[in-house]
């Protein structure tokens, strides 16, 4: 299947450029840009594309505010929001997740990296994996906030909360597997179970549900 991506950026030159990094892949086609948060709202409601690729600093409206525009509206639940960020200026990153964002990534990343984020975004997962990623997710989740998902662990069963656990630290389904000593199915099927539980739109949210609950803390490994 073709990814059908829409890049949203107010900067011309850098839509231009991710745009012809997107028409490289043979599974990719950019199917609209957008150079304000109200334009890549509008847009991707006229377009449904799989996946956004959404600026934060835009003006008119932000790319936190479109992320929630985007994923508060039911007839656009399929379409995936990948945020960028200058990273460490960037502090607004975590309210981008909170939003609904399913990941992100940085502006100076390497052209095959930000192919493989949109192919893990518009898969479904949230591209939240250890190291630098996870360390900023946990300096910003410190203050607590209102979970982005409906429900709580307390719903989940011991071996759910492993897995959250597991999902928090940023493990893919075949590293929850080998920790658990489970098959990648079956982590898949706790994970998808997680989800529904807790009502929750992708993994990302589990994250924000795990740290913001107490179940995960900032720091511990």
């Amino acid at each position: 299947m073709t990814i059908r991506v829409l890049l949203a950026d107010d900067q011309t030159l850098v839509r231009a450029a991710f745009a012809m990094l997107v028409a490289s892949a043979r599974d990719m086609e950019v199917v609209g840009e957008a150079a304000g948060g109200r334009e890549a709202v509008g847009a991707a409601r006229e377009l449904r594309p799989d996946l956004v690729v959404m600026d934060i600093r835009m003006p008119d409206l932000d790319g936190i505010e479109a992320t929630r525009l985007i994923a508060a509206d039911e007839t656009l639940a399929g379409v995936r929001v990948l945020v960028l960020t200058t990273y460490d200026t960037d502090e607004n990153i975590v309210e981008a997740l909170r939003a609904g964002a399913s990941g992100f990534l940085v502006k100076d990343t390497r052209p095959a990296e930000l192919l493989d984020a949109i192919r893990t975004v518009a898969a479904g997962e949230a591209l939240l994996s250890p190291g630098p990623t996870a360390r900023l997710i946990e300096r910003f989740l410190r203050s607590p906030s209102p979970a982005a998902a409906t429900g709580g662990p307390e719903c989940l069963s011991d071996r759910e909360r492993d897995v959250l656990a597991l999902v928090a630290r940023g493990l893919n389904n075949t590293e929850i597997a080998e920790a658990l000593g489970l098959s990648p199915l079956t982590a898949k099927t706790h994970v998808s179970r997680i989800m529904g539980k807790l009502g929750a739109r992708d993994r990302a949210q589990l994250v924000i549900v795990a740290y913001e609950s107490g179940m995960v803390t900032p720091g511990t490994r």
